[in-house]
């Protein structure tokens, strides 16, 4: 594939001035992965803590169980069997499931932690595993449910790069974690036969389908689906794969839970203290957090339940049930699979049960953890490096083609199509339609002002009736103008639906493709060999957004 940087289309966020090395913004992480010495300061660091994390027999072999869903790739197994040992460091990335594999970003960031992995074993010279782990405990089904792709009349030439939407529906009950949702046969026969109608027909869409159908044969969750179909594509690349919700893994982070519980104002009072630190520098928080939220969730049969700490003990948001710290500390011994982690815990459950080298973000994920500096000091954790997640836009041959014929690039495009469509609509009318129906709108004003004026000298309240006369007139002209453009649109319907193939393909639903279309929808278009392609894309450490061709 050709690569190519593309500038100027992102905001001046903390995440992007963190990628750019500002040092204000550093200070907040402690590091950054540009600087090879920060790498061996965090290797160095993670071998003197190894006290403070879990064991690492027993994290390899509640790895070991799970990858038993997925039919693991034999690398896979040599990377969990490499973690077992002291000496092997791991590269960490993780993502909520997402029907079918979910939007191509999820593919970006898997990539990013096997990338990264291989580039930190350079540098230091010692085994690093890539992990991806999957958010099962979240509770948003409908963040998960769906995948996007281009409808399959799209590549008949007469469509007009619209994305559909491929959904599965939520079962009736309570909100309870993504993994823990269960779903029937009849509901992925559903979602299975929606995407076989969406995706267009090609070579590669008789095993595509096959590969999902054989997965989804016992009616596995959401996530154990997102899992196996992530574990056949990087597989071979040794991605270790994990579930935040895995009882097995829950059983191993008990010391951890209970420190967070016997010590939850203080991690309270440490993320507002992060906070600060943020605001200060002049960004905005990504959601500001209330001192009475515990950060722990609960599983329990109403659903997951956010904890606020109250009376001295903990409760729900409504106060419908209660806990004193002492129970929920006998929980975490005899009933561990019952607590789970917020976005602002998560990273810190993660650097417990992994040695994490690094931990590759998004853009909304760095800012997360821009308030968290101050939580790993209280509980004698350090945070390990941030790699920005490499972001992609893929133009397709056939879209590449497009934008040459109007003379236009794909940054271009992405950072103003919709006015450039406009434009060139506009410059199509030699009749400059426009212009003509302004002109009689004002000169049409002009005259009946006076009738206005006559009408009610003549008799006072006529020039209400006159008014309303006036108004529909106008509106008249309004109404022709619009059917005018409508047919001027008409004459030029083929290239309009060319703007609209490069815009839905570019600038899906005018967002980022990256965060819409699935990459599901690439890999039927163009087999494994694309994801191969992506692979030999270079490395950069920094991340950044980048235009991929060919």
């Amino acid at each position: 594939m050709n690569v190519y940087p593309l500038q100027g289309l992102s905001a001046p966020s903390l995440a992007e001035q963190y990628r750019l090395g500002d040092a204000g913004t550093r200070r907040l992480f402690g590091a950054h992965p540009f600087e090879r010495a920060d790498w061996l300061q965090r290797a160095e660091a993670l071998d003197r803590l190894a006290d403070r994390r879990a064991d690492r027999k027993s994290l390899a072999a509640a790895l070991r169980e799970y990858q038993a869903q997925l039919a693991p790739h034999e690398r896979v197994l040599q990377s969990i069997a490499d973690l077992e040992r002291e000496d092997t460091l791991a590269i960490v990335g993780g993502q909520q499931a997402g029907l079918f594999g979910g939007a191509l970003l999820i593919v970006y960031k898997a990539l990013t932690v096997i990338q990264s992995a291989k580039h930190a074993e350079r540098l230091l010279g010692r085994r690093v595993v890539p992990v991806f782990w999957i958010a099962g405990e979240d509770h948003d089904f409908d963040e998960a449910n769906h995948v996007y792709v281009e409808a399959n009349h799209v590549f008949a030439g007469e469509a007009d790069g619209e994305s559909v939407r491929i959904r599965l529906n939520r079962p009736e009950g309570p909100r309870q974690a993504v993994s823990r949702t269960p779903l029937s046969a009849a509901d992925w026969e559903s979602a299975v036969g929606a995407l076989a109608r969406a995706l267009p027909d090609t070579e590669f869409k008789p095993e595509l389908l096959r590969q999902i159908t054989a997965q989804l044969a016992d009616a596995p969750s959401l996530t154990l689906a997102f899992a196996r179909l992530l574990s056949d594509w990087f597989g071979k690349d040794g991605l270790v794969l994990l579930d935040s919700d895995d009882p097995a893994l829950r059983r191993l982070e008990r010391p951890l839970f209970r420190e967070m519980i016997e010590r939850s104002d203080g991690i309270s009072a440490a993320i507002a203290e992060g906070e600060e630190r943020v605001k200060a520098l002049g960004y905005p928080l990504q959601a500001e957090s209330s001192p009475e939220i515990a950060n722990l969730f609960l599983h329990l049969e109403r659903g997951r339940t956010l904890l606020y700490r109250r009376d001295g003990g903990f409760q729900d948001r409504r106060g419908e049930v209660a806990f004193t710290r002492d129970e929920l500390l006998q929980w975490t011994a005899e009933k561990p699979e019952t607590f789970s982690n917020n976005a602002l815990t998560r990273p810190l459950m993660q650097e417990y049960l992994l040695p994490v080298l690094a931990t590759v973000l998004g853009p909304s994920e760095i800012a997360y953890w821009g308030v968290l500096g101050p939580s790993f000091d209280l509980l004698g954790l350090q945070m390990p490096l941030l790699v920005p997640r490499q972001s992609f836009t893929y133009l397709e041959p056939a879209v590449g083609k497009l934008l040459a014929k109007y003379g236009m690039t794909a940054e271009e495009l992405m950072a103003r199509g919709d006015a450039r469509k406009a434009e060139w609509l506009s410059a199509q009318d030699r009749w400059d339609l426009e212009a003509k129906f302004a002109s009689a709108r004002e000169a049409f004003e002009r005259l009946y002002a006076p009738i206005l004026e006559t009408v009610s000298a003549v008799q006072p309240g006529l020039d209400r009736l006159g008014e309303r006369n006036r108004d529909k007139i106008l509106e008249q002209m309004a109404y022709l103008e619009q059917q005018t453009a409508s047919a001027l649109a008409k004459r030029h319907e083929d290239a309009l639906r060319q703007w609209d193939r490069m815009l839905g393909s570019l600038r899906p639903q005018g967002k980022p493709q990256e965060r819409v279309l699935g990459g599901i929808h690439f890999l039927n278009r163009y087999g494994p060999g694309w994801l191969d392609a992506l692979r030999e894309v270079d490395y950069d450490v920094t991340g950044g957004h980048r235009l991929l061709e060919g």
